[in-house]
């Protein structure tokens, strides 16, 4: 259905009816009225060609005009006919790049102010009003555009108020590409997209799509209509954005590693291995394409284990969730037996493991996140309390701790396919309480305490390939009671009574400070969740535990409080986990 809309000034204001005693007066009408009469006057000696003072050429048609209402009107006559061009003292002016019939009807709107703007004029119209500068006539048909956007036509309707410079209607439009991704995908405008705008729009957390296919589709159809742009292939800065983790394993197979396309994309072969290997041995790092966009039917949320209560005397049995998206803290099934502080936690193919909890523990848990039910596992070779829990390669190291009398260099591995834990080369270094995290395939143990009185600053890194342990530049501090967590390939330390977080990236093996904290910290649970680094309870410089959460975007450097935890805690276990 064709649409148009034609703008113009209503008079508002009837004539003025006087009562006396020769009867009844009428005084002519005044303001926007009397106005737009004038105006009219105007109009019809224009196209009657009385009392005008120059002539617009356009397309070798004649236009005359009275220069004072185009100046009224337009600051382009306005600067052209006060300044001392010479077009100032001619009696016709040419107007190239425009055309006749839009001439007459932007004049029509420069001595009425009305004109009918249609889906099939308005960009000419609009084109025209930029060129002679009229912003009554511009802001028309911005709202004109405004009114017509949907998801049919907001590509367009970007490239127009790009081209045309309108903030406002980018804004839009781009909002709109952004909450109705699905359906401005399947159009024929959304493949005229640059590779740079098609990017900026994968990239964002806030995308509004229920799952990942419909983003990995439409690159897929992107990138079929501009073979001629780059080829057949898919680029990997394109890919790079799609969260192939993330699609359904399935799926992936059929549609990712069967296509045509794909298999012609060389440089995006380690895209492909890192999904494959989320797929078969779980979530195995922090990378963005592992988490969840915020408006997606699965989503992250942050777990916390057990622990001990606000004066460190009671073991808590609690376990509780907590939604990023809604703030809002919900229970799980509680611990298995017994309650438990200082244990190890990790996760493996979405599935919570506990060990140790106690001295001399060799009990191994494992909580279901999608049926939220416990399992026991096949039992530690060594009993270990206050030792370090992580995911490497799809199987679970467990290294260091204490057994009541001393502190372990023992490491042993869990595979869930077999449901055993296999003894390791140990620690250089015996260690408990140490952070322990992995990243590329290696596994770091930081700091922990050397015996009751003394923790050291050395950082030791276990290579699985050459079953090797070397040392790594030293830390900046000599701490025990520390948490570790990875993050895009950077290393965060937080914890040992501290203020500060540190920062060690262990590609260039390097540390420096990342930001302070509020006040110093021990014990406390920390997780990457969003892309942000959740610092939930701890004890604080007088030996309390504390309810407070904070988070930590590596992005801003800044540090800003979260929502409080469900109670004081303090020596607990912490994860991340996703959740439909």
């Amino acid at each position: 259905m064709k649409k148009e809309v034609s703008y113009g000034t209503k008079c508002l204001q009837s004539p003025i009816r006087e009562h006396t005693a020769h009867g009844v007066i009428s005084r002519p009408c005044v303001g926007s009225c009397y106005a737009n009469e004038i105006l009219q006057s105007l109009n019809i000696s224009r196209k009657n060609g009385v009392f005008t003072d120059l002539t617009l050429q356009v397309e070798g048609q004649h236009f005359p005009c009275h220069r004072v209402v185009l100046c009224a009107k337009s600051a382009y006559f306005q600067a052209m006919f006060t300044s001392n061009l010479k077009e100032s003292h001619l009696g016709t002016v040419n107007l190239p790049d425009v055309s006749a019939p839009y001439t007459a009807l932007v004049l029509d709107f420069m001595y009425e102010g009305r004109i009918p703007i249609e889906e099939e004029n308005v960009q000419e119209i609009l084109r025209i009003s930029d060129f002679l500068d009229i912003s009554s006539l511009r802001n028309l048909c911005v709202k004109f555009l405004e009114r017509q956007l949907g998801p049919s036509n907001c590509v367009g309707i970007k490239q127009i108020a790009d081209k045309y410079y309108i903030p406002t209607l980018s804004e839009k439009t781009q909002k709109m590409m952004m909450e109705r991704f699905t359906e401005v995908s399947m159009q024929e405008e959304f493949l005229d997209l640059s590779k740079e705008e098609l990017i900026g729009y994968l990239s964002s957390d806030d995308l509004v799509v229920s799952k990942e296919e419909v983003v990995f589709e439409a690159v897929l159809r992107w990138v079929g209509k501009n073979k001629t742009r780059g080829g057949a292939k898919v680029s990997k800065d394109l890919l790079e954005h799609v969260r192939l983790p993330l699609l359904d394993p399935a799926y992936y197979l059929e549609k990712v590693e069967m296509d045509k396309i794909m298999n012609d994309s060389p440089e995006c072969f380690p895209l492909f291995y890192e999904a494959q290997m989320y797929h078969i041995l779980g979530n195995s790092g922090n990378s963005i394409r592992m988490r969840p966009r915020r408006f997606m039917d699965l989503s992250e949320m942050t777990v916390v284990i057990g622990g001990c209560d606000k004066k460190g005397v009671l073991k808590l049995p609690y376990i509780d969730s907590c939604d990023p998206k809604t703030g809002t803290w919900t229970g799980l099934s509680g611990l298995p037996g017994y309650s438990k502080s200082e244990m190890a936690t990790c996760v493996l193919k979405n599935n919570i493991y506990i060990s140790g909890g106690h001295i001399h523990s060799r009990e191994v848990w494992m909580l279901n996140v999608h049926v939220n039910s416990w399992i026991k596992v096949a039992s530690l070779n060594t009993g270990r309390w206050r030792h370090g829990m992580v995911t490497l390669k799809g199987q679970i190291y467990a290294v260091g701790g204490f057994d009541g009398q001393s502190r372990l260099s023992s490491m042993e591995r869990y595979s869930s396919f077999t449901n055993s834990w296999t003894t390791g080369t140990p620690m250089l270094e015996a260690v408990s309480s140490a952070g322990v995290v992995s990243w590329m395939n290696k596994l770091y143990v930081i700091g922990g305490a050397v015996d009751d009185y003394r923790s050291t600053d050395k950082v030791q890194c276990y290579d699985p390939v050459e079953d090797k342990w070397t040392y790594k530049s030293p830390a900046p501090f000599c701490k025990d009671c520390i948490s570790a967590v990875e993050l895009d390939g950077t290393v965060y330390v937080i914890g040992g009574l501290m203020s500060t977080i540190f920062r060690y990236k262990p590609e260039v093996d390097v540390w420096n400070e990342a930001a302070a904290l509020p006040g110093p910290l021990e014990s406390c649970g920390v997780t990457v969740c969003g892309g942000k680094i959740y610092i939930l309870g701890g004890r604080d410089e007088n030996g309390e535990g504390m309810e407070k959460t904070f988070v930590y975007d590596p992005l801003t450097n800044v540090v800003s409080e979260g929502q409080p935890l469900l109670r004081a805690i303090s020596h607990h276990g912490c994860v991340t986990v996703l959740h439909r």
